[in-house]
Parts: C-alpha cells; sequence; structure tokens
C-alpha cells in the first residue's frame, strides 16, 4: 500500500470561490474510457478565456501543490475532475474548503485535500505568485504546510488522515496486500468451486 506522509514541490494558486468540476473538467472531456489525456484538458475553457491562466503559466508548470480558496470542487460529481489535476501533476491541494463529493474522489487516487485559514491560504497564494520557485513542503503527520521560512498550520479530518499515513486510502493496494486472505476466502465459498 502507498502511504502519503509528505507532498513536496512547487506550488501553483487558483484564486476564486466556488471553481466547480465542470470548470476543473469541462462536459465534453468526460466521454472517454479512460482519464488519459485529461491533464491537457485541465480548466480547458478557463485557459481559452483568460490569457494568463496559472495552468498556462511557464513558471507554474510542474508545479505539485494546488492552493485554491473556498468550496473548491463543487458542482458536479464527476471524478473526472481530480483525475484531470492528477494528471496534469497536482499531487495535493490545499484550500479554505472542498466539496465533499469531490474530496472523496481526491481521498480515492490519493490525493490529499487540507484545508487552512482564508488568511493562511491567501499567504500561500501570494508566496507562490510573488516567488513560484519556492518549495512547499505539505506534511500529513505535523498537519503543516513547510515553506523555507516558517510552517503554517493544516487541518485534516483524522479519518482521511489516517488513511493517508497508512495507505488504507489505495483500494488497489489493500487488495494486493490481502491477496492470499482473498483467495482463502474464495476457496471457501460453495459458488466459487
Amino acid at each position: 500500500m502507498s502511504k502519503i506522509l509528505t507532498v513536496e514541490g512547487r506550488g501553483i494558486a487558483l484564486a476564486g470561490n466556488d471553481i466547480d468540476t465542470d470548470r476543473i473538467i469541462p462536459a465534453r472531456y468526460l466521454r472517454s474510457i479512460s482519464f488519459d489525456g485529461l491533464g491537457e484538458a485541465v480548466f480547458a475553457d478557463d485557459r481559452t478565456q483568460q490569457a494568463d491562466h496559472p495552468f498556462d503559466a511557464p513558471h507554474f508548470q510542474g508545479a505539485r501543490i494546488l492552493v485554491v480558496n473556498r468550496n473548491f470542487g463543487c458542482g458536479s460529481s464527476r471524478e473526472h475532475a481530480p483525475q484531470a489535476l492528477s494528471r496534469w501533476g497536482i499531487q495535493a491541494i490545499v484550500g479554505e474548503s472542498f466539496a465533499e463529493i469531490f474530496f472523496g474522489n481526491c481521498l480515492a487516487i490519493g490525493i490529499p485535500c487540507l484545508t487552512a485559514d482564508a488568511d493562511t491560504v491567501e499567504q500561500l497564494q501570494r508566496t507562490i505568485v510573488q516567488s513560484p520557485e519556492t518549495i512547499l513542503t505539505i506534511d500529513l503527520e505535523a498537519l503543516q504546510v513547510r515553506l523555507p521560512q516558517q510552517s503554517l498550520p493544516l487541518a485534516l479530518a483524522a479519518a482521511p488522515r489516517q488513511m493517508f499515513l497508512s495507505g488504507h486510502w489505495d483500494a488497489t493496494g489493500q487488495l494486493l496486500a490481502n491477496i492470499e486472505a482473498i483467495r482463502a476466502t474464495a476457496a471457501r465459498l460453495p459458488y466459487m468451486g
């Protein structure tokens, strides 16, 4: 199983409240039968309409940590939204709050969504915009984000935090780790023989 204790990398700031899943990945991209190529389409419409969208900025390419505001991922329950972010390169998200289904979809694929108060989020976004080369470290054990000169508090509910720390977020990993027990149970089932 894949434990997630820290995520380290450069950040990308995306300001605005109530950014919904249709903005993250427009509906026309949901027709594919795999998630391949979704990273290129993340925020496709926003990027077309906004010449200086952060996901197009050269200095944010390769960023791993997305910093957002309130109610990120609201709207429809499409699992394509976290998949698109992941395939673009996002490995963790810090925000003021997240839509519940979006949060769950992120948890299912190993993207920690940690919360912080509005002042902390604003400070992180300002730092990222002013110094895009800044390396951030999300520490799930200490529940903080470390910058070169300071650490700021983050929050994550106990159950999802424990899932990341133990690796139990990874359903496939759990199945593979318990394959012998699964085989033994299947052998005892009368309809499997």
